[in-house]
């Protein structure tokens, strides 16, 4: 027989667990209060240095292969700054304020590789620069910042040798809902490592956004607004 004091220790524990469980906010909250950021304070200037494994972000790369496509100042990820979120803890986050995420099915062994492309790459736009370029760090170690080729050319951007990515779910700055998507996206931590402080159940990634084609093909059959039913993709 339990003793007593040993059920209501055990009945206050279960109640503790799922006070916590019911705090760390569901990927589709739309709550601005959840996502309250605290900058870090220490700034500095740091180039992006190649990623073990990776292209040669330099002029060795730019001799091995084509002229990577020059990117706008907005298509440019120009910070990275570690930001404290409420519920998540820490994080890394753009000049925007958009949370960053690594991807599980990229490879860092025995190579970097970015492995979200096409339709994956539009709904998790990844975080890229242009060759020459360095972003701005808050908060980040330069040793743990490089990047890698993309197919496209392009070059994006890694800590600890992981490509990061923004979210299109996120529609406010310091927001997550791209936390444990298909069980293979995780917000990132300064240091590279997946977050895991608050871990809601797993969810589906948003449908990626329609060309313009596609748009006016929805519109004439009367299926507008089908973009954004989310859904069935394993990204």
């Amino acid at each position: 027989m339990v003793p007593e004091k040993r059920k209501l220790k055990v009945v206050g524990a279960s109640i503790a667990a799922a006070f916590v469980l019911t705090g760390c906010a569901p990927a589709g909250l739309d709550n601005a209060s959840d996502y309250g950021a605290e900058p870090a304070a220490n700034a500095v200037d740091a180039t992006a240095t190649p990623t073990p494994g990776a292209e040669p972000a330099g002029d060795d790369a730019a001799a091995e292969g084509d002229e990577a496509p020059e990117l706008s100042a907005d298509e440019v990820t120009s910070e990275l700054a570690a930001t404290k979120v409420k519920r998540m803890g820490e994080t890394v986050q753009n000049q925007d304020g958009a949370v960053l995420y690594r991807f599980d099915d990229d490879k860092v062994k025995p190579e970097v590789v970015s492995n979200c492309k096409g339709d994956c790459a539009k709904v998790w736009p990844p975080a890229v620069i242009n060759k020459g370029e360095k972003p701005k760090l808050k908060g980040v170690d330069a040793d743990k910042v490089g990047t890698v080729e993309r197919e496209d050319g392009t070059l994006q951007l890694t800590i600890d040798k992981w490509p990061v990515y923004t979210y299109i779910g996120d529609k406010k700055a310091g927001q997550w809902k791209g936390q444990n998507v298909g069980k293979k996206w995780f917000v990132i931590t300064p240091e590279g490592t997946k977050n895991l402080t608050c871990l809601p159940a797993p969810s589906k990634a948003v449908a990626p956004p329609k060309d313009d084609a596609e748009e006016g093909a929805a519109d004439s059959s009367g299926d507008a607004g089908a973009a954004d039913s989310g859904s069935d993709y394993s990204y």
